[in-house]
């Protein structure tokens, strides 16, 4: 059988060779040896590999890749669920944009808004807070009404120009950018760079919170797994521990 050498493999694909380790490490894929003992992988292996990455770019977490590839879980049922989902979403962005634009063009032609406009918005309006009320259902199972008074209290030092929805659409970006280069080196520069924007979207946090606050939303994000379905930060909890790891990495205070 022919067979190709990790490091031909790497060149090959792109990917690393720490990429090919840790998913054999987590058991996603198996390695030939050559008689001197280094890796090498034969057809079998680069197609469960080309399954793994393509499964791996549709969204698909490690644990459900590898259940997949056992075939213990159905598949077109996941396909179903997530198309379902993603379409949900580009129903109500095409809405809102449209609702939107039309409200623009209204005003810009003079025009005051009638009440079938105003009862449109109000509805997005509504959909945007029921995401507020999932943070809330959150901030309930964590924190005290007095912790949540201090984060209140604090958090109105936030300066006055500051847009929440754009702020998290940042994270959700940030988070997708990092999640689809995972597994990664936390000590490499790309890691590092990260890092750095990650610090700088915490900015406005940092600056207004105390460090009890600091403290107890790390211990929110570490217990992500109990909630992370009420609601999404815009990332993951393995971004989540990347992120750890490369400010361990950096010497930078947890």
């Amino acid at each position: 059988m022919i067979t190709l050498s990790i490091t031909e493999v790497c060149r090959r694909t792109g990917l690393s060779s720490r990429t090919l380790r840790f998913y054999e490490a987590r058991g996603l894929l198996a390695a030939d040896r050559t008689p001197a003992g280094l890796r090498c992988y034969g057809a079998p292996a680069l197609t469960r590999l080309h399954n793994i990455t393509a499964l791996k770019r549709a969204g698909f977490t490690l644990a459900q890749i590898g259940a997949l590839l056992a075939g213990t879980l159905d598949l077109a049922r996941i396909i179903e669920t997530q198309l379902a989902t993603l379409a949900a979403q580009s129903a109500a962005l095409t809405q809102a944009s449209a609702s939107l634009f039309a409200a623009q063009q209204a005003l810009a032609a003079g025009r005051d808004l009638d009440l079938d406009m105003f009862c449109t918005l109000i509805k997005q309006g509504e959909t945007i807070m029921t995401d507020q009320d999932a943070w809330q259902k959150v901030a309930d199972r964590y924190y005290t009404p007095e912790e949540q008074a201090h984060w209140r209290e604090k958090m109105a030092h936030v300066p006055a120009d500051f847009d929440g929805h754009a702020y998290q659409a940042k994270w959700a970006d940030l988070g997708g950018r990092i999640a689809a280069d995972l597994p990664m080196d936390p000590t490499s520069a790309k890691a590092r760079a990260y890092l750095a924007e990650w610090n700088a979207l915490l900015a406005p946090f940092a600056i207004v919170a105390d460090a009890r606050m600091k403290t107890q939303t790390v211990e929110m994000y570490d217990r992500m797994d109990e909630w992370s379905g009420d609601h999404s930060p815009g990332f993951t909890k393995a971004v989540w521990e990347f992120i750890k790891t490369v400010g361990t990495a950096a010497g930078q205070p947890g």
